[in-house]
């Protein structure tokens, strides 16, 4: 062999190591605060990594980390996002209260549908409409929200608004936390995972969640009672982002940010919502199949509900509107997406 043709085939190979390198699997690191039997991670989240697995032809590799297995607590989630702690992840605006006021919107009283799909498709809307400059220090991919929330609680039904009187429950949110306040509850804020220790201690008597998470946190085992609303909105709802990292994404090729971006949307944010949506209807299921109570709200108590949120809703305005927002704006715009695309679905 020739010195020349050495020097030919050793280019040669340094050129295919450097495009191998090129084309290196691109690992995404991502966590969630709930089981893998939640409805998000079951429906939504793993499937999502696996889809952007294939679309990338195996190029991108998802890792998925429940339940906080790579260290931190649930409200430390965005920061972990925007922090490069991890590549991606689930994180509750919620559940750093005050930070994301524009968030709170669509955790107003009656605001989002029945429809959680529905739902998660306006807040995409309005969160590209209002929160762009909020969010900037993460690459959005879903925002969406769960399903209709339901009152679970020790002992008897709650069936009139007086029964909310010097109950002890877990909220999950500022303005959920607010309505039970009105109501005469205590609410006692705390992540959704430890709800049902505080069930089983007696630091609550009851607390509002949706359906879908009730049996990954065995709550109908733990709860005698569950109250749902009637109608066509939600009694209250939390608004929840699917994001990644940004300097993570400014580093994909941009064929691997394709597949990133095809995967993320209002699209993918209805999917999530979708998950949520397929989880009440297992969830609600699997407690009338324990034969606990399950009691719906009657039309007139329901009507009482939407006066006192009428009323919390102006409060909000109010509030948001003396730090420079434009309260008013925002509530008329995500009540007329929810209507629109609420229509839309059926």
């Amino acid at each position: 062999m020739t010195h020349v043709f050495k020097v030919l085939v050793g280019a040669s190979l340094l050129a295919l190591t450097a495009g191998a390198g090129l084309a290196q699997d691109v690992t995404l690191r991502c966590q969630h605060f709930l089981s893998p039997k939640g409805s998000v991670p079951a429906f939504f989240i793993t499937p999502w990594a696996e889809k952007v697995e294939k679309d990338s032809d195996g190029r991108i590799k998802v890792e998925i980390y429940p339940a906080m297995q790579l260290g931190g607590k649930p409200p430390a989630l965005f920061d972990q996002i925007r922090d490069g702690v991890i590549d991606c992840g689930w994180a509750l605006p919620a559940y750093t209260p005050g930070r994301f006021p524009e968030s709170e919107v669509f955790e107003l009283p009656f605001m989002t549908s029945m429809s959680a799909e529905a739902s998660s498709r306006a807040a995409w809307d309005f969160t590209e409409k209002y929160m762009q400059e909020r969010l900037s220090e993460i690459q959005v991919l879903a925002v969406h929200v769960h399903g209709p929330g339901v009152i679970h609680k020790k002992g008897e039904p709650v069936t009139t608004t007086a029964d909310f009187d010097g109950l002890k429950l877990r909220g999950p949110s500022r303005q959920a936390n607010a309505l039970l306040e009105t109501l005469g509850a205590t609410p006692v804020g705390m992540p959704v995972p430890a709800f049902p220790e505080a069930l089983s201690k007696g630091i609550v008597d009851g607390g509002v969640i949706p359906w879908e998470i009730v049996p990954p946190l065995k709550v109908h085992e733990l709860a005698d009672s569950h109250t749902q609303l009637s109608g066509d909105r939600a009694l209250y709802n939390t608004f929840f982002i699917w994001g990644m990292n940004k300097a993570k994404y400014d580093s994909l090729p941009d064929d691997l940010k394709a597949v990133i971006d095809a995967n993320s949307g209002i699209e993918t944010s209805a999917w999530a919502g979708s998950a949520m949506d397929q989880g009440d209807d297992l969830g609600e299921k699997v407690v009338a199949d324990k034969g606990n109570a399950i009691h719906t709200l009657d039309d007139g108590v329901v009507e009482e509900l939407k006066t006192i949120g009428a009323a919390q809703t102006e409060a909000w305005i109010a509030e948001v509107s003396g730090k420079g927002l434009d309260g008013q704006a925002m509530v008329d715009d995500a009540k007329a997406l929810v209507a629109k695309y609420s229509d839309q679905t059926n």
